[in-house]
Formats: C-alpha cells, sequence, structure tokens
C-alpha cells in the first residue's frame, strides 16, 4: 500500500535534501527536481526515499523520479539489498565496491567507500580494488566475495568451486543476496554513468580509468 504524504509531510522532510539542490552532487543530464517540479506520484515517491533508512534524495534517485513506478520498485529492491541482507556489512559493502570497480561508476564509489570503511573493510582492500588489482591479504570471506562477484561480473556465471564455497559459507540465501546486490548496484551504476551524476564540489575522481578488457 502506498503510504498518503501530506504537503506538511512533505516539507518536513525537504531538510533532509527531498528537494535541495545545493545540499547533493547534481546529474548534468537530468536536473535536480525540487518539490514544485515534482507531479504527485513523483512526490510520493521522493518522500518514501527520504523518509526512509537513507534519509535523503542521492546517488540514482533524482534520475529515477523521472519513472516514478520503475523508480519506487528499484529503491525498495535497494533498501533491501543494502539493510537487509543476510551478508555482513562489511562484505555487503565490498561488493557494492567491486560493482563501482567494475562499471567505474565514480559516485558510486565515493559513496560507498566510506560507509565500506566505517562497516570495518580494510582500507589496503578497497586501495588495492581500485586501482583494479586483486586485493592483498584478504580474509578467507573476502576472498570468497571476491571470487564471487568478480566471476559473476567478468564470466557471467560462477564456478562450482566459488559456487559451492559460497553456498557453505553463507547458505542459499547468502548467495542470492550477493547475486541481488551485485545486480542492483550494476544498475544504479548504469544510472550514475548515464545521468553523469557530478562528485561534490571539491572532490576528485577516486577511481582511475582502467585500460578497457579484451
Amino acid at each position: 500500500m502506498h503510504r498518503l504524504i501530506s504537503a506538511a509531510m512533505l516539507a518536513a522532510l525537504l531538510p533532509l535534501g527531498l528537494a535541495a539542490p545545493a545540499a547533493r552532487a547534481e546529474d548534468a543530464r537530468f536536473p535536480t527536481l525540487t518539490q514544485e517540479q515534482m507531479n504527485p506520484e513523483q512526490r510520493r515517491v521522493a518522500a518514501a526515499i527520504a523518509g526512509g533508512p537513507r534519509g535523503r534524495i542521492a546517488g540514482p534517485f533524482n534520475a529515477w523520479l523521472r519513472s516514478p513506478d520503475i523508480g519506487d520498485r528499484l529503491q525498495k529492491v535497494g533498501e533491501g539489498v543494502r539493510f537487509h541482507s543476510s551478508i555482513p556489512r562489511d562484505l555487503n559493502e565490498f561488493a557494492i565496491l567491486i560493482v563501482a570497480r567494475e562499471w567505474t561508476a565514480q559516485y558510486e564509489w565515493h559513496a560507498h567507500h566510506r560507509l565500506a570503511m566505517e562497516a570495518g573493510l580494510p582500507p589496503h582492500v578497497a586501495a588495492d580494488l581500485a586501482q583494479g588489482r586483486t586485493p592483498r591479504r584478504m580474509s578467507p570471506d573476502q576472498a570468497l566475495v571476491f571470487d564471487f562477484c568478480r566471476q559473476l561480473h567478468r564470466n557471467h556465471q560462477v564456478s562450482d568451486a566459488t559456487f559451492n564455497a559460497v553456498k557453505a559459507r553463507f547458505g542459499e540465501q547468502g548467495v542470492i543476496d550477493l547475486i541481488a546486490v551485485s545486480g542492483y548496484y550494476v544498475v544504479v551504476s548504469m544510472t550514475l554513468n548515464t545521468a553523469q551524476t557530478q562528485l561534490p564540489a571539491g572532490v576528485a575522481p577516486p577511481l582511475p580509468l582502467l585500460r578497457p578488457r579484451h
């Protein structure tokens, strides 16, 4: 059931970034929508995002408001894979960084690197990944997630050995949750790169450009 958002409730959410262009990175191709520019369905979806665990409109959400029904469905999937995954948070954020590196999604890396560090992912693991290297000194769990996600992105499948190892460690739910977080953040990366979402002012692109793989 859709939540009904009154004008007063919507106005209360504005400080959280619902319609404050100066408070968020801009999309070069999708100008930030203000409350006045949104239709009722867009307002409902924007309020649901800003009123949820994310607390504000950022990343792909401004672009997704152009298709509010799809945007709402996507943001609900995103809430699930970020906040309700069976995969431990540090490993879940590691999986997100793997997607960001595969797609050279600068904004995604910028946003989730901090979250990964807060969750306990070792800085050297992220630093190696950013340079396109297989991270050194990974824990067994980190190596499992890296192998699974890297194979999924590059081979479009995973080996029996990798599947069985992830299943043995995280269970069948863990396998699906890793697939889900990987797939969702591919859509996020596609959106950010297509929208040309800009980094906050003064922030340099965190990912170097890598040679195309053949």
